[in-house]
């Protein structure tokens, strides 16, 4: 055992040496609201009465701190204490839980940290973040093992729409979190400010180092973060304390949950799941389970191919009968899936995504008016809880992908109504950006232009535009 001084109890200014009993309750309370989206039956065993040993002695719990610090700080206070004694006395069933999970994870967590050279004490972090849910969603709408946010998932990759949302995809948000992570120590080049930033975002640790006198540790800054940020790398600390000493704190194995046995299957068109489990008889909830970011049991038509997980034993029947068993599954429901999708509130399904920056005077409802939007739709996109908005603030508008041309004649024949027709695309093949100009209008005023399309020519990553500019709109 390493022998400790006094100082290894001296990590926190004194002011911060009690626990606040509030932190731990609102920790908790948030770790029990994470919404499971599937109703996947966990088993349990029989509550049973047992040994719960008490409150290890402080000195204790800084020695296997201490021995089991690596790459990243494992210090021992007051406030990690507190949770502690949470994970190993008041809330064990969380514990016995995290021990059943996460063989189900670990192992992709520890092939991706390897991947980018991070620190496998991370690894866990995803036990605070989700409870190792894949289908968590938090109340400020952080979503999957990692619990990313949409506008921060987008950003590393992590597409979100009505079928499919890759924040639940195990590898890929594995993936994200990873980059992030090691996006967020760049930063900061201190392990516990970048777990600080991932909870919190890094303008709100910068603005904490701000008001702190510009000081650089967490526990120098911490009274400047928000409540939730503060318990947050207590929580990390704590719960890596837990998972390694089990035997010391009288958890024993119970067992651990398992996914089928699986293989893959490329899907390019509209797969109804409950058509495709019957035609290969097997479970429904075994393929929810092993493809938990498909959000409505179905696969839908996109250009792209699609990496379906299914028990191996369906795949056997697949071989079999791989032409008939797809077909039918591509037609049941789709009809009734795609009127839903264009109808839901906040829907994505068919539209293309524009940046919008609000003006002096815009409210909620003109900007909706001015788009063809629902006012509740821009709401739902944009996380707003109320209307109000501020001039200079950017919105995500999603509008409806232009009518091909055929379309297009016999709308403009059933109104009464003569819309500006759009003109052919001018032979220099290219167009200036006038004030007021968005992506959307563009496309509307050349014929076989869409959104999309601009972007492609351009090499644009988001929709935003200047007067003057020269956008390329043919070949």
């Amino acid at each position: 055992m390493t022998t400790l001084s006094f100082t290894a109890f001296s990590q926190v200014p004194d002011s911060l040496a009690v626990a606040d009993s509030l932190e731990v309750a609102v920790a908790e309370e948030d770790m029990l609201f994470k919404e499971d989206t599937a109703d996947f039956a966990y088993f349990a065993l029989p509550s049973q009465l047992e040994y719960i040993p008490g409150d290890d002695d402080p000195g204790v719990l800084a020695d296997r701190l201490a021995c089991l610090q690596k790459n990243m700080p494992l210090v021992y206070n007051e406030r990690i204490h507190a949770f502690i004694n949470y994970f190993t006395v008041r809330d064990r069933e969380y514990t016995r839980m995290m021990m059943r999970r996460k063989n189900l994870y670990f192992p992709i967590f520890e092939k991706a940290l390897a991947k980018y050279g991070l620190p496998d004490e991370l690894k866990y972090l995803s036990i605070i973040e989700s409870g190792l849910n894949p289908r968590a969603v938090s109340r400020a709408r952080a979503v999957g093992l990692w619990q990313f946010m949409s506008a921060t998932g987008r950003h590393y990759g992590l597409n979100n729409d009505w079928y499919i949302d890759d924040r639940m995809d195990p590898v890929k948000a594995t993936e994200a979190a990873c980059r992030y992570l090691r996006d967020l120590y760049s930063m900061f080049h201190d392990w516990e400010l970048a777990l600080a930033a991932y909870n919190t975002g890094p303008g709100n640790v910068k603005r904490a180092i701000r008001k702190s006198g510009y000081k650089r540790t967490f526990w120098e800054i911490y009274p400047n973060l928000p409540r939730e940020t503060r318990s947050y790398v207590p929580q990390f600390v704590a719960i890596v304390y837990a998972m390694n000493h089990l035997d010391e704190h009288n958890f024993f194995d119970e067992g651990e949950e398992m996914l089928p046995k699986y293989d893959t299957v490329e899907v390019t068109k509209f797969l109804h799941f409950e058509t495709f489990a019957s035609l290969t008889g097997t479970c429904l909830e075994d393929l929810q389970r092993l493809n938990p970011s498909i959000q409505r049991n179905a696969i839908p038509e996109t250009s792209k191919t699609y990496t379906l997980y299914v028990p191996l034993n369906s795949k056997e029947k697949l071989l079999t009968n791989r032409y008939a068993i797809l077909d039918s599954a591509s037609k049941v429901g789709k009809k009734d899936l795609e009127v839903l999708a264009k109808n839901t509130e906040g829907s994505t399904y068919g539209r293309d995504r524009v940046n919008y920056k609000v003006r002096n005077g815009d409210v909620l409802g003109s900007i909706a008016l001015r788009h063809g939007v629902k006012v509740a739709d821009l709401r739902k996109w944009n996380n707003l809880h109320n209307n109000n908005i501020r001039a200079g603030q950017r919105l995500n508008i999603w509008l409806r992908q232009p009518p091909s041309s055929s379309t297009s004649a016999i709308a403009s024949a059933r109104t009464t109504k003569t819309p500006v027709a759009p003109v052919t695309i001018p032979g220099s093949k290219t167009y200036v950006v006038q004030p007021g100009d968005t992506l959307w209008d563009i496309s509307k005023k050349f014929e076989g232009l869409t959104v999309e399309k601009i972007k492609s020519l351009n090499n644009l990553n988001n929709s935003q535009l200047k007067a003057g500019q020269k956008l390329i709109i043919g070949i």
